[in-house]
């Protein structure tokens, strides 16, 4: 495995429980302790983690976009519960198109090392793929959007209309009865274009998004054939996206 590689698939390990052991990442990686304590030592010169006694801890930041930190306080925990769930709906080999929600990105950074084709339009998402060399990139080029570091508009619209993928997994901030919402018109023009190349389109989004509408209805209930959210969704909400046929996957 290139170091590069490595060392990233290293750190992504780290930041998913905060603390690791050395035996447990050197098992993890299928190298040596002192191999692990090289990158480690390499980690910590950049800032990103802090070596104690038998293990490290993570001391990096999420994305320093206004996107991730405004949401980040309160869900975060909620978030990478739903993302544990969503990546065990991804099989090797496929081909996947990744949108630049906060859920989404937490979903990305758990794919990394996979065999996967992986096309987005985020910046902080191709960030994470970017020196994974099991997987293969994709980047939809477009006008980029600041506050969320995403690519957007016609050039973007017509290149993503142009692919066909297995599943898109898409970030929504409000849900109600009407369907799915964002709250950036070009976004989710955006989005639109992900779903119509896609087989499967599942959205990732924390139960407080439901009952709740933004700026701009992306779609139906029943135009997304997979929700995964935590199971802090009330019953009544379950009952609602069954009748429309949408599976429910609880991340507990």
């Amino acid at each position: 495995m290139p170091v590069d590689t490595r060392r990233t698939q290293l750190l992504e390990l780290v930041r998913a429980h905060g603390f690791a052991s050395l035996p447990d990442l050197a098992q993890q990686l299928e190298v040596s302790e002192s191999t692990i304590r090289r990158d480690l030592e390499y980690l910590e010169e950049t800032g990103s983690a802090k070596r104690t006694h038998g293990g490290v801890f993570y001391t990096g930041a999420e994305p320093k976009l206004p996107h991730f930190e405004e949401g980040q306080p309160a869900e975060w925990e909620k978030k990478k519960r739903i993302a544990q769930a969503a990546v065990q709906l991804i099989q090797e080999e496929e081909t996947l198109l990744l949108d630049g929600g906060s859920t989404t990105y937490e979903v990305a950074r758990l794919l990394v090392g996979r065999r996967l084709q992986i096309v987005t339009n985020s910046l902080p998402v191709a960030n994470l793929f970017a020196s994974d060399a099991n997987s293969d990139l994709v980047f939809v080029g477009g006008y980029v959007y600041p506050r969320t570091g995403v690519t957007l508009g016609p050039y973007a619209n017509e290149m993503i209309s142009s692919l066909s993928v297995r599943r898109t997994i898409l970030s929504v901030s409000g849900i109600t009865r009407r369907g799915f919402f964002n709250n950036n018109l070009l976004l989710v023009e955006s989005e639109r274009a992900m779903m119509s190349a896609a087989e499967q389109v599942i959205v990732v989004a924390d139960s407080t998004k439901f009952g709740h509408q933004s700026l701009a209805r992306l779609c139906g209930l029943r135009d997304v054939q997979t929700i995964v959210v935590d199971d802090g969704l009330s019953p009544e909400w379950q009952d609602q996206l069954q009748k429309a046929e949408v599976s429910v996957v609880l991340a507990e």
